[in-house]
């Protein structure tokens, strides 16, 4: 499902098959992962994947590469920074919630990764998110493989959960990611509060990113299931996007005119583009069907700022609820 959602950032063909809070500010990663003492010992760990398999470590992995930017996040800010990732600048980009050390060194794309440059570092454990079951036995040739559910359109909040607790075992910080998730909820109960307290609870919100081929506009939305639904859920919002969307991810696809079906004139439209090319600003200020949606006549779009990864773990999902709160309790 890697390669799939990757492409679907970049292809119309992919998106089709993939058919806190308020003033409560984000813990620096560095400092989250002061927070707690280190928990790795000398000790073997065993750590249960999302294929099911039994992974086991002679000790807490300290030299990790990993192949998806969400996993990345999550084990930097457990305070275990990758000697290797996966498109090191992409990440840059795409995801601010924990900056990687210049020491990272990339190992290529998320959809094709050197085997060559991650052996080269002897990590003695990658990290990936993936259904190729032909890089996973090119790699468990030479060390452990963990591999992540990555997203779970049943219960995204817990799959992120799941994940995090995984790593952290493997990577001896469970105290830390206790304390994360810990810090995340109570982020999210402060956040309803203030939405509530704003006259907001209950108001509808769409989360969307577009992509332009030749003079088409497409558009994706993060549908009931998607991360950044549960999150905005939980903050006592109401997902205002209904339609089709796909088992894994939450996500589904429409064009400009299939926006109209969005005529809450309360609704707030969020999107994100953090690649530079915002088709919603640049392509669509001429649209007419655009302009004549009432969450752009009442002027209740919202760029988010860039590198809020809507794939990630609790930090930017933190990230991305307090742009919630802020936009909805204004």
């Amino acid at each position: 499902m890697r390669r799939a959602l990757t492409a679907a950032l970049t292809t119309a063909a992919a998106m089709v098959v993939l058919a806190a809070c308020g003033t409560t500010e984000a813990p620096v990663p560095e400092q989250a992962a002061a927070s707690g003492t280190p928990s790795a010992t000398a000790a073997p760990v065993t750590v249960t994947d999302s294929r099911g398999k039994q992974v086991t470590l002679d000790r807490p992995a300290t030299r990790v590469v990993s192949l998806e930017w969400g996993e990345t996040e999550m084990l930097a800010g457990l305070g275990v920074m990758p000697v290797g990732a996966a498109d090191v600048k992409g990440y840059a980009t795409w995801d601010t919630a924990v900056k990687l050390d210049a020491s990272v060194k990339d190992v290529g794309d998320r959809q094709e990764p050197s085997v060559d440059s991650i052996s080269a570092l002897q990590p003695d454990l990658v990290l990936m998110e993936s259904d190729d079951a032909g890089l996973i036995e090119q790699l468990e040739k030479f060390v452990p493989v963990l591999v992540a559910k990555g997203s779970d359109a049943s219960d995204n909040l817990k799959r992120m959960r799941d994940d995090l607790n995984m790593i952290a075992t493997a990577v001896g910080k469970t105290d830390v990611a206790t304390k994360q998730l810990a810090d995340f909820d109570a982020a999210l109960a402060a956040g309803k509060q203030q939405i509530e307290a704003a006259g907001a609870g209950g108001k509808s919100f769409v989360m969307a990113d577009g992509w332009k081929q030749g003079s088409t506009i497409s558009v994706r939305l993060f549908g009931k299931g998607a991360l950044v639904s549960d999150v905005a859920e939980q903050l006592g919002l109401k997902n205002g996007w209904t339609g089709k969307v796909d088992k894994d991810w939450g996500l589904g696809t429409t064009d400009v005119e299939g926006l109209s079906v969005l005529k809450d004139p309360d609704l707030r439209f969020f999107y994100n583009a953090s690649d530079g090319e915002d088709v919603f600003t640049d392509g669509l200020q001429d649209n007419a069907i655009w302009k004549s949606l009432p969450f752009v006549e009442k002027k209740q779009v919202v760029k988010l700022p860039d590198g809020i990864w809507t794939f990630g773990g609790p930090l930017s999902c933190r990230q991305f609820a307090d742009e919630l709160v802020k936009a909805f309790s204004a």
